[in-house]
């Protein structure tokens, strides 16, 4: 095996040939310091490790026994960091093939109870809408989209007609802009369509900022959705 000049093996070989182009560590709670790794995928940034702390501090007092949804899991460090901590589920969805089988790889590697996790390959929107899917609304959502393709408003959308989501649902929302007046204009536009389509369970009135904060050029939320 090649060495380098200190006579250290390289440290990415492991990665080489597990297929991996990329680790990323777990910050905190049960695994905190293991890795979970991921493939080279146009759009696939983990969270920085700043910024998930920050989440997971804002998350403290709601995180343990919670039932989570990582939408685009990517390297499914925020659906594996909130089991960490103490969440009770996370559902992981994700696209790409490659990287879901890379998802169950670091869940086997990290000796999850495979009551714990659920991963679905295929697009958030499509799955989300699947009424076998959960019969619970989800307490903690992670939307954290390649920020491109502005996949967030489809999926929340979907969360909210599929009542997958509900006032007590905390939603973290990253982005490389501010969502704000976006954001209400999502409100608006499903305020109108539940009043055209005579739905009277929910009544979207707007998603309440909770807390907010900006990294370099990332900015990110955790929201709650207000109903009357």
């Amino acid at each position: 095996m090649k060495k380098t000049s200190n006579g250290r093996t390289p440290k990415n070989n492991h990665k080489a040939k597990r297929g991996a182009a990329g680790d990323v560590r777990i910050i905190g709670g049960q695994f905190k310091r293991r890795i979970v790794s991921f493939i080279d995928a146009d759009g696939l940034r983990p969270t920085p490790d700043r910024l998930r702390e920050t989440l997971f501090n804002w998350l403290l007092a709601d995180i343990h026994g919670a039932y989570v949804l990582d939408s685009c899991a990517g390297s499914g460090v925020l659906g594996f960091e909130a089991l960490s901590r103490g969440a009770a589920h996370t559902t992981f969805i994700e696209i790409n093939t490659a990287q879901s089988n890379m998802l169950r790889q670091s869940a086997e590697q990290l000796r999850l109870d495979a009551a714990a996790y659920q991963i679905i390959t295929g697009t958030a929107e499509q799955i989300l809408s699947q009424d076998q899917l959960t019969t619970r609304p989800f307490n903690v959502v992670f939307i954290d989209p390649p920020y491109a393709q502005d996949l967030w408003q489809p999926i929340l959308t979907v969360l909210i007609t599929q009542s997958l989501i509900d006032t007590e649902t905390l939603i973290y929302l990253e982005a490389d802009k501010d969502l704000e007046s976006q954001l209400q204009q999502l409100a608006n536009t499903l305020n109108n369509n539940l009043i055209a389509q005579e739905q009277t369970t929910l009544k979207v009135v707007a998603f309440e900022c909770l807390k907010q904060t900006k990294v370099g050029q990332v900015v990110a939320g955790l929201y709650r959705l207000s109903s009357s």
